[in-house]
Formats: structure tokens, C-alpha cells, sequence
């Protein structure tokens, strides 16, 4: 499966995917770099890569991993926005590797969004932590370019009102 977080919510996903074998795609950027360490501690196989860095050799194994039944992270509004837009490369890779796609994002009961551009979620220690999923979505391998783009507007939305859906979880 392609699990999807949007980037302004993937504060915990390093706590609550730990020693579980699940392959992040993480931005070879400096930034990522810290993630790429912390991950790897915890017993993530990380591949490096964004939509603004070259991506043959993680998408060959974002294939690979896929196709023996593995699961992947991608973050659809990549490592610079804009916020909240899905960005087509998770639905491709559902499509080539027959994966479904599964939208996740958590929230906190106090919570602290900073002004970047993603809104990034922070929280004081001690908040409660919800962690929602979405549908699991399967898409046909054969879908045309417009259509595609369709399936990418309702993921899109899905994913935001599953935001929506977990903020609001604790009032």
C-alpha cells in the first residue's frame, strides 16, 4: 500500500510506523537529511527523493518494494508545496505496482500550527494524539491522463476532510 500524509502532518509518522519495515520516500534535502537519520533509527528503510530531486533510482524502488507487498510513504505536497495540493506521483505508483492508496493524518488535543507553508502541526507534551486512516483506494491501471487528474482532485479532498475529520476529533 502507498500511505499518504500530507507534510504539515508528518510529525508523529516516525513514532507510529516505528519497527514496522515501512519505506518513507524522503526528501534528499538537508531538512530531510534529520528525518532520514531519525527514521533509520527506528528501523525504517528510508529511499531519498522529492518531485524537485531526480527520482529514477527511488522509484524503482518504490516499485520494487510495492510489488513483493511492502508498503510505502509518500508525502503528495512534497518537500515545498504548495500546501495541501496532491501532487500525481503516489497515484502513478498505485497504478504501476497495483498498490491501493491509503490517506492517514493525525491530530492533537492542543495543537499549534506554525506559519510555513505546509502549516506544520506542533504540539505541547502531554496533548492527546489522535491518528485517522482513510478508505483504502485502488485505482485502474488504465486510467487516462484526465482522469487521473480527477482521481487526484477527490484524493485530494478526502485527505483534507480527514484532516478536518481528526481536528476537530477532540472537541
Amino acid at each position: 500500500m502507498v500511505l499518504l500524509v500530507w507534510h504539515g502532518r508528518i510529525f508523529m509518522v516516525p513514532f507510529f510506523f516505528r519497527n514496522q519495515g515501512i519505506t518513507p520516500l524522503i526528501s534528499p534535502s538537508r531538512d530531510g537529511e534529520i528525518v532520514a537519520r531519525i527514521m533509520a533509527g527506528w528501523g525504517f528503510r528510508i529511499l531519498r527523493g522529492s518531485g524537485s530531486h531526480s527520482m529514477v533510482t527511488a522509484w524503482k524502488e518504490m516499485v520494487r518494494e510495492l510489488r513483493r507487498g511492502g508498503e510505502v510513504i509518500i508525502v503528495p505536497d512534497g518537500p515545498q508545496g504548495p500546501n495541501r495540493e496532491l501532487k500525481l506521483g503516489g497515484l502513478k505508483l498505485a497504478m504501476e505496482t497495483g498498490a491501493c492508496l491509503v490517506p492517514f493524518t493525525f491530530s492533537t488535543s492542543r495543537k499549534k500550527f506554525l506559519r510555513s507553508w505546509d502549516r506544520f502541526l506542533l504540539f505541547p507534551p502531554f496533548s492527546k494524539v489522535v491518528m485517522m486512516f482513510g478508505r483504502p483506494i485502488t485505482l485502474d491501471p488504465g486510467l487516462s491522463p484526465e482522469d487521473l487528474e480527477e482521481a487526484g482532485k477527490r484524493i485530494e479532498k478526502e485527505l483534507i476532510a480527514l484532516d478536518a475529520k481528526a481536528d476537530n476529533h477532540f472537541e
